[in-house]
């Protein structure tokens, strides 16, 4: 699986204008579940960013974790993170998890974040969604299971 995820003091995602999930201070997380994903992938990038120590402690350094520091995150998938552009100036997608499978990784993601003690919400997969969001440091960083 991938992920970007993005510290925020805030972010929402919307769909046909009404808001359907919002986050404050935590973490925007853009994720992709690749071909050949499983729950083990889902579950170990979940726990890697629950633990990932991102967030200022008192003295200003990146120390602290989201669990931490009581913030939340709001999830949004976002097939697009399989972009292969090596060929031309038209990305290809093939290697994205199949649409009903990327759905219910997706869920799998954001079930398990939440069971870790991070409140979490999310976006609608496969919607035309508008997303907005206050980048906190700037701190954006990317994930990918298969590089492990």
């Amino acid at each position: 699986m991938r992920a970007l995820i993005q510290r925020v003091t805030e972010a929402a995602v919307r769909v046909g204008g009404d808001t359907i999930g919002r986050t404050g201070p935590g973490l925007m997380i853009l994720v992709c579940a690749m071909h050949g994903d499983s729950e083990r992938e889902a579950e170990a990038l979940a726990a890697k960013i629950a633990r990932l120590r991102i967030f200022p402690d008192d003295a200003g350094k990146m120390n602290r974790a989201l669990r931490d520091t009581g913030g939340s995150a709001l999830v949004v998938s976002q097939f697009t993170l399989a972009a292969d552009t090596s060929r031309g100036n038209r990305p290809g997608f093939s290697a994205a998890a199949p649409p009903a499978e990327g759905d219910r990784l997706y869920q799998h993601f954001a079930a398990h974040l939440a069971s870790l003690g991070i409140p979490t919400q999310t976006g609608r997969f496969a919607a035309d969604m508008t997303v907005t969001l206050t980048n906190d440091g700037p701190v954006t960083i990317w994930l990918d299971t298969a590089a492990r």
